[in-house]
């Protein structure tokens, strides 16, 4: 399983999203260009300690990313998918993909994608934290194809 950040724009988030992937053993793609420089500090504080312990592959481009990327199914969260993520069968394989915090995916990339899923949310709420969402979808998919770290 790989997590797929798609040009992220906000540091934080980023930083927490690696931090996230490096604790459960999550491999992470990131698709440049991103809103920040990649040593900004506030990216270092969110990821803390665990950034040297992550499995990160850096692409310049959407492009370069699919002629390199990993084999496995593009799983899209959206806000504009029909299946809940708790309802998708996730495989081992699978590259969960999340879009920039300020604008997701463009429509090309949107339209590629091999399944995209959703977190329901009552109304009036329209969408969750990137990071946030992208814990919640993980935890499932790791739940569900027994990928979990062992406890120590």
């Amino acid at each position: 399983m790989r997590l797929v950040l798609f040009e992220p724009d906000i540091p934080q988030n980023t930083g927490t999203l690696m931090r996230l992937a490096a604790g459960l053993g999550v491999a992470m793609d990131l698709v440049e260009p991103c809103g920040f420089i990649l040593d900004d500090r506030r990216l270092r504080r969110a990821g803390m300690d665990y950034l040297d312990q992550l499995d990160l592959t850096r692409h310049l481009s959407w492009s370069s990313f699919l002629r390199e990327r990993n084999p496995g199914r593009l799983v899209l969260l959206t806000t504009r998918a029909a299946v809940p993520y708790t309802a998708f069968a996730f495989r081992p394989d699978d590259l969960l993909v999340l879009g920039r915090e300020s604008a997701g995916v463009p429509d090309e990339v949107h339209g590629i994608m091999d399944a995209r899923v959703v977190i329901p949310l009552r109304p009036p709420a329209r969408s969750l934290n990137v990071a946030l969402a992208a814990a919640m979808v993980v935890g499932e998919a790791l739940r569900q194809t027994g990928a979990f770290p062992e406890t120590p």
